[in-house]
């Protein structure tokens, strides 16, 4: 997809869980978002297809409902709405153990890339262990590369933990991959949290970006703010302290494939479509 006069506007599936149970609720939220100017979305393999309640229940407790759309016709609602799917998010487990399932669900949705959301239960602390998910990551997107799939890797908070004084985790997973089979999608919102700057990854990273993650970070507190402890969370793109302008302007100019965003609570007036139009003034206006 790189070459496209500027990115997609896009929105990641988590954010429309809760609005997505049946098939006409899906169809009637993808609608709104295309009328508010969305162009893609970006899917979960375990939102695509039913999944273990466990599944369910810990996305639910980490603040990330993702509703009970798993049984839905996703391959058809999306081609249905015009929306491009812009990638499949899945664990490194699955692609590792039935990397052919994988490369089936991506010919299935019309996608070409697929995204690690990084481990779960994995120690970003442990140098070794993080050398060694590189050499996965690396296997994995050499047997993707071969299929004409691209895998990125998804970055959190825990990547930005210092392996000694030199790097941090995310610094060895850079290093280590092979930049022509291993790329990344940079989530703004989890690296600032981290304490790291969006724009100075985004010149590390260069074209290795190939999609953009957004939200935006502030707070809803109302009355009096006393110091030294306030709220912050997801916002609305706009509403928040994260320079989302520059950092938009910037993942263009690197042509990355979309700006994906993905406000996953805390949503305006308690509607995750409600938050999507509104963060969408912000994406029509930088991405026109």
């Amino acid at each position: 997809m790189h070459g496209t006069p500027r990115p997609l506007r896009a929105i990641q599936q988590i954010q429309i869980g809760t609005v997505t149970s049946t098939h006409n609720q899906a169809r009637d939220t993808l609608a709104r978002l295309v009328a508010a100017g969305f162009e893609g979305i970006e899917l979960n393999g375990f939102m695509t297809r039913p999944t273990p309640f466990f599944v369910r229940a810990l996305t639910k407790v980490v603040g990330m409902p993702v509703g009970s759309g798993g049984r839905l016709d996703w391959p058809r609602l999306v081609a249905d709405s015009g929306l491009s799917v812009v990638a499949l998010h899945e664990d490194l487990g699955s692609i590792e153990s039935d990397m052919a399932a994988v490369v089936a669900r991506t010919a299935n949705l019309d996608t070409n890339t697929v995204v690690v959301t990084g481990m779960y239960r994995f120690d970003y602390g442990d140098p070794s262990a993080v050398m060694q998910l590189a050499q996965r990551l690396n296997a994995a997107g050499r047997t993707l590369a071969d299929e004409g799939i691209r895998l990125l890797y998804h970055n959190h908070t825990a990547e930005f933990r210092r392996l000694g004084s030199a790097c941090t985790a995310l610094d060895t997973i850079a290093d280590q991959t092979e930049p022509d089979v291993v790329g990344f999608e940079l989530d703004c919102f989890w690296a600032a949290t981290a304490g790291a700057d969006p724009l100075r990854l985004l010149d590390s990273l260069g074209e290795r970006v190939q999609l953009l993650h957004i939200t935006d970070r502030g707070s809803r507190v109302n009355g009096p703010t006393m110091t030294p402890i306030i709220k912050v969370d997801s916002v609305e793109l706009g509403t928040g302290n994260l320079a989302v302008d520059a950092i938009i302007a910037r993942a263009a100019s690197l042509g990355v494939d979309a700006v994906v965003l993905e406000t996953h609570k805390n949503w305006i007036d308690g509607s995750p479509l409600r938050s999507a139009e509104v963060s969408a003034e912000v994406l029509r206006r930088m991405l026109p």
